[in-house]
């Protein structure tokens, strides 16, 4: 299973504890927002949205709250304006790292990344510094006692995933970001249960790190990923299934 699937799969079981103390849910309703604002309050012809939209109802966000989220969105309720900004910089051991931010203070998150990024061994780059590495794609997690592999692959790739691969507990889905949206409405046309799914950025190569480097890089990345106004964060590293799960016991 390649570094990010390994990582994914943390991050699902962290996600869990966060919708606990209610910071997923701060996470979700920007998306949503944002999305609404820049495609339109409608979730049939706004792909971003539905997405947004479908990761906020698995996470049994009440629809009362995703409403308001899309209202202000579209200027129908006020509230601050957000921005979306992307960071770039080099964590430890030079593994590539990009946050995307949605804010209302372009300052105060730019001081809050640069301090991360320094207390963990790394350093905030300048825009296009790694992006370079990486590739948008589209990510599916599901079950692997849901369904036969055989049958799963027919299914997506028939709908245009590009890749089905088999973790120790997890199926893993690569799409293209514009075929994203069909892989998955064709698996839940076919009853098949998604655990998660995303569109982000895939490292094309990666950086194997261990011992105290991976440890750094592990909490830089869970800090980053704890900020109130970063969504999401990709790397290129790669460490050790043993070694991760020591690390994210």
């Amino acid at each position: 299973m390649s570094g990010h699937s390994k990582w994914s799969s943390i991050k699902h079981k962290k996600a869990a504890r966060d919708a606990k103390r209610g910071k997923l849910f701060t996470k979700l309703i920007k998306e949503i927002t944002i999305a609404a604002r820049l495609g339109g309050g409608d979730i049939n012809a706004n792909p971003r949205l539905r997405t947004a939209v479908n990761t906020a109802k698995a996470q049994s966000m009440p629809n009362d709250n995703i409403d308001r989220a899309i209202k202000k969105g579209t200027g129908e309720l006020g509230g601050a304006q957000l921005e979306q900004i992307t960071y770039e910089g080099y964590g430890p051991g030079g593994v590539a790292i990009i946050a995307d931010v949605l804010s209302d203070n372009r300052n105060r998150v730019v001081a809050d990344l640069r301090f991360m990024f320094s207390r963990h061994g790394g350093n905030l780059g300048e825009s296009g510094c790694v992006a370079w590495m990486f590739k948008k794609k589209g990510l599916i997690t599901v079950d692997k006692k849901a369904v036969e592999e055989d049958r799963l692959i027919e299914i997506a790739l028939e709908a245009g995933a590009e890749d089905v691969s088999s973790g120790d507990s997890e199926f893993e889905i690569v799409t293209s970001p514009e075929n994203y949206q069909a892989v998955r409405t064709a698996l839940e046309n076919a009853k098949i249960p998604v655990i998660g799914g995303e569109v982000s950025l895939e490292p094309d190569n990666t950086v194997r790190v261990s011992g105290h480097t991976a440890e750094q890089v592990l909490k830089l990345v869970e800090d980053l990923e704890d900020h109130d106004d970063v969504q999401s964060v990709s790397a290129n590293f790669n460490i050790d299934d043993d070694e991760l799960a020591r690390l994210s016991a």
